[in-house]
């Protein structure tokens, strides 16, 4: 089996007790705003019309204060392994997770924003060691992305998605996967894109919850559900990603409040969470809420929201018009997911779909949401991709 190289340490999350006594202190004397003025008594979105409820956001914080517990998210992180090293100057944090079995094939994760590495504590263990003999196993390497959790925070501009992906590419190089299959979501699937797209040598395919055709499509030819679906995008563009303009173009101010602010902090996060996943009304439907603060917490501790958000400034509509994927790749559109691509505009960029799904059920956040579905998903999608690329 191959073995890490000497720029790679191992690396252990111990949070300072004074910084989690800070942070309790911090939520006690948390100053809040009146009642939003769309309350109504029924469950429904509605009630999240102006952004998180009150009453939510009080449940939560008083359980963060005193009933979420830390350390055991840290145990988790310890458990799995991490460790860090050094690319283009930058320290950059990763979880590792080999497996036991002999066939399994080298595997990258890259979360998005507000994600973390969190999204993936729960189902590293089946991916790498399946219950299921017949089921593909995988080396699985879950990176945190410059400017979030434990990896360093850029000082300059640069750190853009091309970067990123030519670094992991290093990374996994430096754990002796000279090829490898990829998956991610949001900006991860952004990463995984430009992976697939630029590294047709490295990357054996890709898996990705996100994708994107190339600007100019029409709708000609679309499905009555694909026309639907390219509105909706359309719809959250123009009216509910005032989030997203912030951070591509004004990081630093917002950044002020989310790492001095733990309450601001996570009402920002929630919120996203909270529209962004296949629920009626609380992400809590189908998310733990020591999951949810276990990314929150990342977050707060490492005082990397604003470093994180700068990714929007670094990246936002950066994807270049002309990259095509020509590996083989597997699709999953969840339904309740924020920006849905008809088939025909993705096989314009992605030229070997050789999986595309639609889920029942799940959002943003399916590793969350809907973890047993989507470790099977992405199984059954690596499965195909590397049957094409002649590797089981």
């Amino acid at each position: 089996m191959p073995r890490p190289t000497s720029d790679v340490q191992t690396f252990e999350a111990h949070a300072a007790e004074a910084d989690l006594d800070d942070l309790r202190a911090r939520l006690a004397a948390a100053r809040l705003p009146e009642a939003e003025t769309v309350r109504r008594a029924a469950p429904g979105r509605g009630r999240w019309g102006q952004g998180v409820p009150l009453a939510d956001l009080v449940d939560l914080v008083n359980y963060w204060r005193t009933g979420y517990n830390w350390r055991s998210f840290e145990k988790r992180l310890n458990q799995i392994g991490q460790f860090r090293t050094t690319i283009d100057g930058l320290g950059i944090h990763f979880l590792h997770r080999r497996s036991a079995r002999a066939d399994a094939t080298p595997l990258i994760l890259t979360h998005g924003w507000p994600g973390s590495i969190a999204e993936f504590t729960d189902v590293v263990d089946e991916l790498a060691d399946p219950k299921d003999a017949d089921a593909p196993a995988f080396h699985v390497v879950m990176p945190s992305l410059p400017g979030f959790g434990y990896s360093d925070k850029p000082a300059t501009t640069g750190w853009g998605t091309e970067k990123i992906a030519a670094a992991w590419v290093e990374l996994m190089e430096r754990l002796g996967y000279s090829t490898f299959a990829a998956h991610g979501g949001d900006w991860g699937g952004n990463i995984t894109t430009v992976l697939g797209g630029r590294f047709p040598a490295r990357v054996l395919g890709i898996h990705t919850t996100f994708a994107e055709g190339p600007p100019g499509l029409t709708t000609d030819g679309l499905t009555a559900v694909e026309r639907e679906w390219t509105e909706e995008t359309h719809h959250f563009w123009h009216h509910r990603a005032a989030y997203a303009k912030q951070q591509a173009t004004r990081p630093q101010t917002i950044g002020y409040s989310l790492v001095d602010s733990p309450v601001g902090l996570l009402a920002w996060i929630l919120d996203k969470f909270a529209e962004w996943s296949d629920t009626e009304d609380s992400p809590f439907e189908t998310m733990s809420r020591d999951r949810i603060l276990d990314d929150v917490t990342l977050y707060w501790l490492t005082r990397t929201g604003a470093s994180a958000a700068r990714i929007y400034y670094e990246s936002h509509n950066s994807l270049d018009p002309e990259l095509r994927v020509d590996v083989p790749s597997a699709i999953s559109i969840y339904p309740r997911d924020i920006e849905k691509c008809p088939r025909p505009w993705a096989q314009e960029r992605y030229r070997r779909i050789v999986r595309w799904r639609s889920p029942e059920r799940g959002g943003h956040f399916p590793s969350l949401e809907v973890p047993e579905y989507f470790v099977k998903d992405l199984r059954e999608g690596l499965a195909a991709v590397l049957a094409i690329a002649g590797r089981r």
